[in-house]
């Protein structure tokens, strides 16, 4: 959750002006919360209303997105989830997008058991990215989440991966060649995966993330959240990203971190 949040704040500068390399700062003024964001905390919030009970989550999900999303309206959402969160009457649009898989990370804390990290990915990606690639992308980042938590070994995570969801055969530095702008999930899912599969440390995660170009805020929001549940988050990068949030905002992600995030006072930069 909190990983998401600082992949996206530290990578919003950078999402259409790539820098190839890991020598950045990470915190700067032009740096802020962009939809990932909010539609991750808007996520959290109708888990948290949930109280346990996922039956109406779905509903929650539409509810919660709808308001935040209507609150904060100029933080970079697509053009058909804009139209969404106007509509009278909101329905699913087929896309493949990576919304899908950017805002699902609290599914994946939340869940007891593997199968509901997926059934909670389902309930809130259905309702807008129902296409077969956005559905896959939402349920490998839940999954590994799940498993991440676990602190299962990271080769084991990546056969997971590889065997039920992505082909993981490529390098950073062949991403770093090409770094196009492709915000589908069949593309940044995978390279997400494979900049926190490579990392040593949560910091080096979003650095990796950062390094390869293309959908940098996207892709660095779904490695942290990854990385978030694998090395924990430092409490510098904590301290510095709170205050590009809303109080609003804030209190949410406060909310989900105290019912969810195990050892939250515990957190380390290195496994």
């Amino acid at each position: 959750m909190l990983g998401t949040i600082i992949g996206d704040i530290i990578g919003s500068r950078f999402e259409f002006d790539n820098y190839l390399d890991k020598d950045f700062e990470l915190f700067v003024p032009a740096c802020t919360f962009t939809d990932d964001t909010a539609m991750t905390l808007a996520v959290a919030e109708a888990i948290l209303d949930c109280q346990g009970d996922y039956g109406d989550l779905s509903a929650k999900a539409i509810w919660s997105m709808r308001r935040i999303g209507r609150q904060y309206p100029g933080c970079g959402y697509g053009e058909d989830f804009l139209k969404w969160l106007k509509s009278e009457v909101p329905k699913p649009y087929n896309s493949y997008g990576n919304g899908a898989a950017m805002r699902v990370s609290g599914c994946g804390f939340a869940a007891s058991s593997l199968a509901g990290a997926k059934e909670l990915s389902d309930k809130v990606t259905l309702i807008t990215h129902n296409h077969p690639e956005g559905i896959k992308g939402a349920r490998a980042i839940s999954a590994i989440i799940f498993l991440a938590r676990q602190k299962i070994e990271k080769r084991d995570l990546a056969k997971f991966i590889a065997s039920e969801y992505y082909p993981l055969d490529f390098t950073l530095d062949e991403v770093r060649i090409k770094h196009v702008f492709d915000a589908t999930c069949r593309v940044t899912v995978p390279q997400a995966i494979k900049v926190f599969l490579v990392s040593d440390g949560f910091e080096d995660t979003i650095r990796n993330a950062i390094s390869i170009g293309g959908d940098s805020d996207t892709i660095a929001a779904i490695a942290g959240s990854i990385a978030e549940a694998y090395y924990g988050v430092p409490d510098k990068l904590k301290e510095a990203a709170l205050p590009y949030l809303p109080r609003q905002l804030q209190k949410i992600l406060l909310q989900f971190e105290a019912k969810f995030i195990e050892n939250k006072n515990l957190m380390n930069d290195k496994k």
